[in-house]
């Protein structure tokens, strides 16, 4: 299946939101710090990249290779 660049960015944007409220709701942090935390991470960067396909996985299983990762 393909998609089109807008539905593309729509993905990436629910998904990086559904991040941020994970990882506020579930490390307590503030939202400036899980914004950092999100888009400084490697998941972030796997995230933009089409070919991961990581924007059809559910925000849990994302938000738990977020939590593999070193900080």
């Amino acid at each position: 299946m393909t998609i089109t660049e807008g539905q593309f960015q729509y993905m990436i944007e629910g998904m990086t939101s559904d991040l941020i409220r994970l990882v506020m709701e579930n490390e307590r942090l503030s939202m400036p710090d899980a914004f950092d935390k999100v888009y400084n991470s490697q998941t972030y960067e796997n995230l933009l990249n089409p070919e991961s396909q990581l924007y059809y996985q559910s925000p849990g299983y994302v938000y738990d290779c977020l939590c593999t990762e070193k900080d």
